[in-house]
């Protein structure tokens, strides 16, 4: 039975103290689902009993069926506290009344959705990282681990699946510890390196409660300050120095009944964790496995909990009795719970330390103010993250979370897409909205107005925003918006999609627009070629899409799909061996130009944000001179980035004392802009180019050096300039980590090397036959690669793919007869251009 009305959770919106929002992130098939079932449960929305099989949290049809999530879902729980379970909470964290509110969003473990997990970190400020016992930190770990502390999000963690420790491993205690500790401190060691001043010590300690044991499945779980409890009483010392005693180097002898630092020679002599924690866990597992009911309920008496398992529950032999007792014993909600609202900071905390991440104009106007205060009464902030679709067809709901201020049912707001300049029309709405509801899995509630600190969902708006925006106040002219948010993964897998009936077209334009919307990360775009992109992370990330395309928003409508097409990009390998120079049309201006490749580090520097078009011109010169080695006088003279005025492409301006130069610049970054866009071998984006103006001769009289003179012949001066520095193409690099066997390695081996992919990490689980291979793979090779993998090792060997990085291919794509012409040469063919590029002489003019 449901423990809560909408009211009472409209009455707790309002005290931000008492909020935790919070979001689940794990490696695939770690259980973040399965575990988020006791939550769920603890709150009274789902029976304790079918906790764990259920899966609340995946809405989809195709979710339950494949068994992965794929899209993030948010879910509201009402939790009352009791003084009594209240008495421990640290003074630091403050709190009004007894009730607590939380706000979960359940995330997928797959690399190719890892955009959804971006999603839902941008709006949470907790995160519960899941991670298995036996396998240990993984790939995915890693990635989410890193993206959560990039939004400065504070992590708390669970050890998952401890069942399999006492039923499939029967590690004896020491082992167990010994694992533990291991998984705990790898995951430490990446919070370490990607930690953050601002967000203080990061890393978790199962000493300081910061890290639960749980059995997801069977709904169990404890943190040691559940057994601390039970054992303080007992030694007569207070809880936290029992907590203490419990895990690391604390051993205690039984029969000399003392504490010591090093393990004694004596067999009663054995490590606190192990005797206290693992053993009578242990004990009772194999009691309810050995249908011993005798010895288990002495025990349970013992523990004083034989009146909380049910009476029928009594009758039942092995799993289920294992199940019911368990969960009687540590339930799960009780340990995730604590750590969630003792370690998890309120919103009106983290705000504080995350404006900075947050808001893009000065930090000390009133809307920056509002957001660090979480303010209801200030002026709205309101994040949109993502798109939900709707229960009726193609209508959306758009789900974000409120930073400041309160969004009301009826509100008129201003919408700030992602290209909105403060100051401008561009990219700006103002609508009403007309619903403001809750997500409750898979139903929606409705609720007057949300204030700060919560997330919402609202109903239409879903016309104006593609994939996410910022909402202020209809009269915020002065406001800025909140800052966009940075993908792990790239989109570099395309397919081309069309209709198998003409008549269905239109119905494909439409449906495309909502694909756009519905997924944090997915590209649609239109090709001059008519064709109709749709660009996503990997392959089943395109699955999906195209799945839920061709059902959800064509009506059923067919489909004729292209095979995928990887994107490349265009680089340079030296400086251009000459000064190019280009004539306008009229024959009155002269161009000269030269190209470079950037530094090594830069592109990619430019790619997570730390260098760009809105930083500080100071700041960015420091970082161009001091990591990268620039001339200081050329570091200021950054004209633009590109391509879309932000890619890791730059136009630098290295003239001495030119007349009219600044009247040309705008017509210069256009042509550079294009240029970048497509570049000569083939037409694809360039990237880590540097253009340098190194000269230019003008006509005195202004109407001789307009747009249409200038623009075509920068253009044509920029492609001669990148076919003289030895142009190369790029491809893009998954980084595969594949977990196997030892007897299934060979096989490996063999299929990386037929798709070109390289080893370059060999690493042995210790104490299982399981190996770990971090391998580079080729993205245009890896089409089929898991199907191929599983053929050549019969199954034994999963792969996670995650895109990593850009590759330059060694050979010249001009040249003929090697891999990158052949691959330039389909690339044209594809696009409709003519086979072989043309010369330098098109585009080079001689004196």
């Amino acid at each position: 039975m449901v423990k809560f009305t909408i009211d009472q959770i409209r009455q707790l919106m309002d005290l931000p103290k008492n909020i935790r929002n919070m979001s689940v992130i794990a490696h695939v098939d770690h259980g973040k689902s399965t575990l988020t079932d006791s939550l769920v449960a603890a709150a009274g929305i789902i029976a304790m009993e079918n906790a764990g099989d259920q899966r609340l949290t995946d809405t989809r049809q195709d979710e339950q069926d494949r068994c992965i999530t794929i899209k993030s879902t948010g879910i509201s729980l009402y939790y009352q506290m009791t003084d009594q379970m209240l008495k421990d909470l640290p003074g630091s964290v403050e709190r009004t009344g007894n009730d607590f509110l939380v706000n979960l969003i359940d995330s997928p473990g797959h690399v190719d959705f890892s955009s959804e997990v971006t999603a839902a970190l941008r709006i949470t400020d907790g995160a519960l990282v899941v991670v298995d016992c036996v396998e240990g930190v993984c790939v995915q770990t890693e990635t989410v681990l890193r993206q959560a502390l990039g939004e400065r999000i504070r992590p708390v963690m669970t050890v998952n699946k401890l069942d399999r420790c006492f039923l499939e491993l029967m590690a004896d205690p020491e082992e167990a510890y010994g694992g533990f500790r291991r998984v705990i401190e790898s995951a430490n060691v990446i919070m370490a390196t990607y930690a953050d001043d601002l967000l203080g010590d990061t890393q978790v300690y199962p000493e300081k409660g910061t890290v639960s044991f749980s059995a997801g499945l069977h709904g169990w779980a404890f943190t040691l300050t559940s057994f601390a409890k039970i054992y303080a009483k007992k030694f007569g010392t207070d809880e936290v120095k029992m907590m203490e005693k419990l895990w690391g180097d604390n051993f205690f002898d039984a029969k000399t009944k003392k504490w010591t630092k090093k393990q004694t020679d004596s067999p009663s002599c054995k490590r606190g964790f192990c005797q206290f924690v693992y053993e009578p866990i242990k004990t009772i597992i194999e009691a309810c496995m050995a249908d011993d009911k005798k010895k288990l309920f002495m025990m349970l008496e013992k523990l004083s909990i034989a009146d909380k398992v049910k009476t029928e529950d009594k009758e039942k032999t092995g799993k289920p009795l294992m199940k019911a007792v368990m969960q009687a014993w540590l339930p799960a909600s009780e340990a995730l719970l604590e750590m969630m609202i003792w370690h998890l900071p309120s919103p009106d905390r983290a705000q504080k330390y995350r404006v900075e991440n947050l808001y893009e104009g000065p930090l000390d106007d009133k809307y920056a103010t509002a957001i660090r205060n979480c303010d209801p009464t200030g002026p709205l902030m309101l994040y949109v993250s993502k798109m939900i679709p709707a229960s009726d067809k193609g209508r959306f709901f758009a789900f974000g979370r409120v930073f400041a201020g309160k969004v009301a049912t009826g509100q008129k707001v201003r919408i700030l897409g992602p290209n909105y300049v403060p100051g401008s029309k561009k990219d700006l709405y103002i609508k009403t909205v007309q619903r403001t509801v809750l997500c409750m899995g898979r139903r929606q509630e409705a609720v007057e107005d949300v204030p700060c600190g919560n997330t919402v969902a609202m109903v239409g708006l879903d016309q104006f925003i593609t994939k996410n925006a910022t909402l202020t106040n209809e009269k915020a002219d002065d406001a800025h918006p909140i800052k966009a948010m940075k993908f792990s993964v790239s989109p570099v897998v395309r397919v081309a999609v069309e209709p198998k009936v003409a008549s269905d077209l239109p119905k494909l334009v439409e449906g495309l627009k909502r694909l756009a919307k519905s997924d944090p990360m997915v590209q649609c775009t239109i090709e001059e070629t008519g064709e109709h992109i749709i660009a996503g992370a990997g392959e089943l990330h395109l699955e999906i899409c195209l799945k839920d395309l061709q059902e959800d928003f064509m009506g059923g409508a067919e489909i004729r799909i292209s095979d995928p097409v990887v994107s490349f990009r265009e680089t340079v390998n030296q400086m251009s061996d000459h000064i190019v120079m280009s004539k306008s049309p009229n024959k009155h201006n002269r161009l000269y130009f030269q190209m470079r490749p950037m530094e090594e580090g830069l592109a990619e520097a430019i790619d997570d944000g730390k260098v760009g078009p809105r930083d500080e011109p100071k700041a960015r010169s420091k970082i161009l001179v001091d990591d990268f080695g620039w001339d200081k006088d050329l570091a200021k003279k950054i004209w633009c980035f590109g391509p879309d005025t932000t890619g890791p492409n730059m136009l630098t301006d290295v003239t001495k004392g030119v007349q009219y130069l600044n009247e040309i610049k705008d017509s210069c970054i256009a042509a550079f802009q294009w240029a970048a866009k497509e570049g000569v071998v083939c037409e694809e984006n360039m990237r880590a180019c540097v253009a340098e103006v190194c000269d230019v001769v003008l006509h005195t009289d202004a109407i001789h050096r307009g747009g249409g003179q200038i623009i075509p012949t920068c253009r044509r001066a920029i492609y001669a300039a990148q076919i003289t520095a030895l142009p190369r193409l790029c491809e893009p690099v998954y980084l595969v980590e594949i977990q196997a066997p030892e007897q299934a390695l060979g096989g490996i081996y063999s299929v990386l090397n037929q798709k070109r992919g390289h080893v370059f990490e060999e690493m042995q689980r210790p104490g299982t036959p399981i190996f770990n291979l971090k391998a580079y793979l080729p993205v245009i090779e890896s089409f089929g690669f898991t199907s191929t993998l599983r053929a050549a090792t019969s199954g034994q060997a999963f792969p996670q793919a995650v895109f990593d990085h850009w590759e330059v291919m060694t050979q010249d794509p001009l040249g003929d007869g090697n891999q990158a012409s052949v691959i330039a040469l389909d690339i044209r063919k594809r696009k409709g251009l003519k086979p072989n590029p043309s010369p330098l002489n098109e585009y080079e003019d001689k004196l």
